[in-house]
Protein backbone atom coordinates (compact mmCIF):
# COMPACT_ATOMS: atom_id res chain seq x y z
CA UNK A 1 0.00 0.00 0.00
CA UNK A 2 1.57 3.64 -0.96
CA UNK A 3 1.80 5.89 1.78
CA UNK A 4 -0.99 8.14 0.54
CA UNK A 5 -3.18 5.14 0.97
CA UNK A 6 -1.66 4.21 4.23
CA UNK A 7 -2.35 7.89 5.46
CA UNK A 8 -5.94 7.62 4.63
CA UNK A 9 -6.20 4.25 6.50
CA UNK A 10 -5.31 5.86 9.50
CA UNK A 11 -7.38 8.69 9.09
CA UNK A 12 -10.78 6.58 8.55
CA UNK A 13 -9.67 4.34 11.24
CA UNK A 14 -9.04 7.25 13.68
CA UNK A 15 -12.63 8.62 12.47
CA UNK A 16 -14.54 4.89 13.10
CA UNK A 17 -14.59 4.34 9.33
CA UNK A 18 -13.19 1.09 7.35
CA UNK A 19 -11.82 2.04 4.11
CA UNK A 20 -13.85 0.70 1.57
CA UNK A 21 -11.56 1.41 -1.79
CA UNK A 22 -10.89 -1.81 -3.29
CA UNK A 23 -8.20 -1.02 -5.15
CA UNK A 24 -4.49 -0.28 -4.83
CA UNK A 25 -1.96 2.12 -6.82
CA UNK A 26 0.59 -0.10 -8.30
CA UNK A 27 3.53 0.69 -10.78
CA UNK A 28 4.02 -1.04 -13.87
CA UNK A 29 6.11 -0.36 -17.21
CA UNK A 30 3.54 2.12 -18.00
CA UNK A 31 3.62 4.26 -15.18
CA UNK A 32 0.90 3.79 -12.37
CA UNK A 33 -2.02 0.98 -12.65
CA UNK A 34 -5.17 -0.01 -10.39
CA UNK A 35 -5.07 -3.71 -9.16
CA UNK A 36 -6.90 -5.51 -7.00
CA UNK A 37 -5.56 -5.99 -3.23
CA UNK A 38 -3.29 -8.83 -4.60
CA UNK A 39 -2.12 -7.69 -7.73
CA UNK A 40 -4.58 -8.87 -9.65
CA UNK A 41 -4.84 -5.74 -12.70
CA UNK A 42 -7.83 -3.71 -13.27
CA UNK A 43 -9.29 -3.02 -16.63
CA UNK A 44 -12.23 -0.96 -18.02
CA UNK A 45 -14.27 -1.28 -20.91
CA UNK A 46 -14.58 1.09 -23.61
CA UNK A 47 -18.58 0.03 -24.34
CA UNK A 48 -19.50 0.82 -20.56
CA UNK A 49 -21.36 3.91 -20.57
CA UNK A 50 -20.53 6.22 -17.42
CA UNK A 51 -21.61 4.15 -14.32
CA UNK A 52 -22.97 1.17 -16.50
CA UNK A 53 -21.45 -2.08 -17.28
CA UNK A 54 -22.23 -3.53 -20.73
CA UNK A 55 -20.34 -6.59 -20.39
CA UNK A 56 -22.68 -9.67 -19.56
CA UNK A 57 -22.86 -13.30 -19.74
CA UNK A 58 -19.61 -15.09 -21.93
CA UNK A 59 -18.01 -11.19 -21.47
CA UNK A 60 -18.34 -11.55 -17.75
CA UNK A 61 -17.06 -15.17 -17.92
CA UNK A 62 -13.71 -13.55 -19.68
CA UNK A 63 -13.48 -10.25 -17.60
CA UNK A 64 -14.85 -11.06 -13.85
CA UNK A 65 -15.92 -7.84 -12.45
CA UNK A 66 -14.74 -6.33 -9.42
CA UNK A 67 -17.72 -7.28 -7.55
CA UNK A 68 -18.32 -5.59 -4.05
CA UNK A 69 -20.51 -6.36 -1.85
CA UNK A 70 -24.60 -4.59 -0.90
CA UNK A 71 -23.16 -3.23 1.93
CA UNK A 72 -19.67 -1.86 0.18
CA UNK A 73 -19.63 1.95 0.51
CA UNK A 74 -17.04 4.10 -1.27
CA UNK A 75 -15.13 6.21 1.11
CA UNK A 76 -13.63 8.24 -1.31
CA UNK A 77 -14.95 10.31 -3.92
CA UNK A 78 -14.18 8.74 -7.20
CA UNK A 79 -15.03 5.30 -6.00
CA UNK A 80 -18.85 4.09 -6.17
CA UNK A 81 -20.37 0.33 -6.10
CA UNK A 82 -23.33 -0.40 -9.31
CA UNK A 83 -26.04 -2.33 -9.43
CA UNK A 84 -25.77 -4.38 -12.51
CA UNK A 85 -28.53 -6.13 -14.34
CA UNK A 86 -28.20 -9.50 -12.82
CA UNK A 87 -28.46 -7.80 -9.40
CA UNK A 88 -24.95 -7.87 -8.56
CA UNK A 89 -22.51 -5.42 -7.40
CA UNK A 90 -19.26 -4.16 -8.65
CA UNK A 91 -17.12 -0.97 -7.92
CA UNK A 92 -16.45 1.71 -10.50
CA UNK A 93 -13.69 3.98 -10.53
CA UNK A 94 -14.19 7.61 -11.75
CA UNK A 95 -17.69 5.83 -13.15
CA UNK A 96 -16.25 3.21 -14.88
CA UNK A 97 -17.08 -0.59 -13.98
CA UNK A 98 -13.80 -2.62 -13.18
CA UNK A 99 -12.81 -5.86 -14.56
CA UNK A 100 -9.88 -8.23 -14.21
CA UNK A 101 -8.73 -10.24 -16.96
CA UNK A 102 -9.25 -14.10 -17.05
CA UNK A 103 -6.02 -14.36 -19.39
CA UNK A 104 -3.82 -12.73 -16.67
CA UNK A 105 -2.23 -15.45 -14.72
CA UNK A 106 -0.50 -13.72 -11.96
CA UNK A 107 0.01 -10.39 -10.22
CA UNK A 108 0.96 -8.19 -12.35
CA UNK A 109 0.34 -9.44 -15.87
CA UNK A 110 -1.80 -6.60 -18.17
CA UNK A 111 -2.12 -9.06 -20.89
CA UNK A 112 -5.61 -7.83 -21.13
CA UNK A 113 -4.48 -3.88 -22.16
CA UNK A 114 -5.83 -3.09 -25.61
CA UNK A 115 -7.58 -6.64 -26.37
CA UNK A 116 -10.29 -5.95 -29.19
CA UNK A 117 -9.42 -2.09 -28.86
CA UNK A 118 -11.88 -1.75 -25.88
CA UNK A 119 -10.29 -2.96 -22.87
CA UNK A 120 -7.71 -1.15 -21.23
CA UNK A 121 -5.27 -0.94 -17.87
CA UNK A 122 -7.10 1.52 -15.22
CA UNK A 123 -5.45 4.27 -14.22
CA UNK A 124 -5.15 6.60 -11.07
Amino acid sequence: MNRMMTAAFALMLAAGQALAAPAVTADSANGPILTTEDGMTLYTFDKDSDGVSACEGDCAVNWPILAAEDEDEATEGDWAVITRTDGTYQWTYKGKPLYTFKGDAAAGDVTGDGKGGVWHVAKP
